[in-house]
């Protein structure tokens, strides 16, 4: 009894571990147009997609320029796009299985550098690991929990992309505001100075007419 439990046990752990997915997300800078690929093996998957442009290759650059995002399949066909946004996040359902290419286009004259995630979230059939009915559900309830584990980490990584980019525009603005006031101060002290020798000009003038 004590063997065929260690047995269920061992079939228990390596049956988990098709359902652990790591986390991958990469950070990169792109100049005009960078792609990405990501091999989905099985149709009817759920790929989840998230993005932020963290920051511009320079401190003066404070407008909201967004980047494209298209998503192609193995066939080349467009399935999902994004135009225009500084971050986002979306999901679709994998109708081709095979290589899926995601590529970014910068419309700005200025290097960007994004923070991008994807991950395919798959529900495997219970019956090929185990013919245990009592292991099914087990199965199932396993997957469930690692992608709602998943979609956990997935949205931290998402808020924490946004934080990043939030604090680095709050240090560009208190940058610029600093520099704003650096030059509002020595346009002030010029502008002072300049009254200063006009007006000694002024009296310069008038005394030397009253000594006439």
């Amino acid at each position: 009894m004590e063997g065929l439990s260690w047995t269920r046990a061992c079939v228990l752990v390596l049956c988990i571990m098709p359902f652990l997915h790591p986390a991958a997300a990469i950070r990169f800078v792109i100049d005009r147009e960078e792609c990405f690929s990501h091999n989905v093996e099985y149709e009817g998957d759920t790929v989840h997609v998230s993005f932020v442009v963290i920051k511009a290759d320079t401190p003066w650059h404070y407008s909201e320029d967004g980047v494209d995002l298209v998503v192609k399949d193995s066939n080349g066909a467009q399935v999902r796009d994004s135009r225009d946004k500084t971050s986002d996040k979306f999901e679709f359902i994998v109708q081709k299985r095979g290589v899926h290419r995601f590529c970014f286009t910068n419309k700005s004259p200025y290097h960007e550098t994004i923070d991008f995630d994807v991950h395919v979230g798959h529900y495997s059939y219970f019956d090929q690991h185990a013919k245990d009915e009592h292991f099914s559900p087990l199965f199932e309830q396993i997957a469930k929990l690692d992608e709602a584990l998943y979609n956990i980490q997935f949205e931290q990584h998402w808020l924490e992309a946004q934080t990043d980019r939030q604090a680095i525009l709050n240090e560009n603005m208190s940058r610029r505001a600093i520099h704003k006031a650096l030059f509002e101060s020595a346009a002030l002290i010029a502008a002072s100075v300049i009254q200063v020798y006009l007006l000694r000009r002024l009296f310069e003038r008038k005394l030397g007419t009253s000594r006439v």
